[in-house]
């Protein structure tokens, strides 16, 4: 650009503009005091010359993107032009426990059920003892372990394979009695101890004499009728049916959770599979397995079997949430402890002998 461009006029008394460096004359300034004051020229350091060449770039940078930014004020900027990131694949949903184990401890037992049940009643019998007192054992030794509570163990597992033997020998009324003196065993045994905490043993004893061998009563009394080998596997056909379509539906399906606080796993659908499960196989079992049985008599039956097995997994997950633990035991690889299968089973058993009683008789 000249000096033109300015607009200055042109004319005797214009000397032009002055140079770069120089000092304008006139009144107020001493051409002598501006030479002894200039000051003397600072010479950057290397980082604020780097930062000077960067504020330079950064300002170039800034003119650059608004001279290439949008004409018009609805026109939107235009994103730099970036690879976009490949999208993971969807993770499967994974089991809690290892399956094939699960299935083939499962099926084992079945077999062992199965076997015994059919064959041997007595064999049978003795094989829900042997269940009965390894729960026992399971579920004191976690009480001891997390709690510091001494439920004597000895009365209890005495007592309870009595309970379940008497209930098969003797019925309701032998199993009755002997859980009597089965409670009052476990308070004069605590005795012999000293009295601190003696209150909540014997209490923790009564709890596990009702909860465990009491319960399993009604599985050899359901053996006692005519049919009854029959009656109890529909008992066990309907307690895992419904659990497996708990977690069959719920696995696939499931969004909202059941009861969040006791067991976040489980879910409203899939309470509703195993309603549905279990409904079915009720109608089946009652119409095929159960003498003079009725196929809405089985759809009755699977509800409330559903009911009960589902409040029994979450009674028993209360407790281990009690203890802090994820299992009562290790025994049964794939499924924890004995307790463990025993949760849904054991207050399915009294429901499954009532609603039998009623709908066809105690045989």
């Amino acid at each position: 650009m000249n000096d033109s461009s300015w607009g200055a006029p042109q004319g005797a008394g214009y000397r032009g503009a002055p140079e770069m460096g120089a000092a304008p004359a006139g009144p107020a300034y001493d051409v002598h005091g501006a030479q002894q004051t200039r000051p003397m020229p600072i010479v950057p350091d290397a980082p604020d010359a780097g930062r000077d060449a960067d504020d330079r770039d950064n300002r170039n940078g800034d003119a650059a993107a608004r001279v290439s930014g949008p004409l018009f004020r609805d026109e939107k900027p235009q994103e730099p032009m970036s690879t976009p990131l490949p999208t993971p694949p969807p993770q499967k949903k994974r089991a809690g426990r290892d399956l094939r184990a699960a299935i083939g401890v499962g099926l084992g037992l079945g077999a062992v059920v199965a076997g015994s049940l059919f064959f041997v009643k007595a064999v049978f019998v003795g094989v829900v003892v042997i269940a009965v007192v390894v729960g026992l054992w399971e579920l004191t030794s976690r009480l001891k372990e997390r709690k510091g509570i001494n439920a004597p163990l000895v009365p209890l597992a005495v007592g309870g394979a009595a309970m379940v033997v008497a209930g098969y020998v003797r019925d309701a009324e032998g199993a009755w009695v002997a859980m009597a003196l089965t409670a009052l065993a476990v308070l004069v045994w605590r005795m012999t101890e000293r009295p601190e905490g003696y209150l909540k043993d014997v209490t923790a004893g009564v709890f596990a004499v009702f909860y465990v061998p009491f319960l399993a009563t009604f599985v050899s009394m359901m053996l006692t009728a005519d049919d009854g080998p029959r009656r109890v596997l529909t008992f066990l056909l309907l307690t895992v049916v419904a659990d497996t379509g708990a977690y069959a539906v719920g696995w696939r399906f499931g969004t909202h959770k059941l009861a969040p606080r006791i067991s976040p796993g489980k879910t409203r659908e899939g309470l509703f599979g195993a309603i549905g499960f279990a409904m079915v196989a009720g109608a089946l079992c009652m119409q095929f397995l159960i003498d003079d049985g009725s196929w809405w008599q089985g759809l009755l039956l699977g509800l409330a079997v559903a009911a009960s097995a589902t409040l029994g997994d979450l009674g028993e997950s209360m407790i281990k949430r009690d203890l802090g633990i994820k299992d009562m035991g290790t025994l049964l690889p794939g499924h924890g402890g004995i307790m463990d299968r025993l949760d849904s089973l054991l207050p399915s058993a009294p429901v499954v002998w009532l609603l039998l009683v009623l709908f066809v008789g105690s045989g």
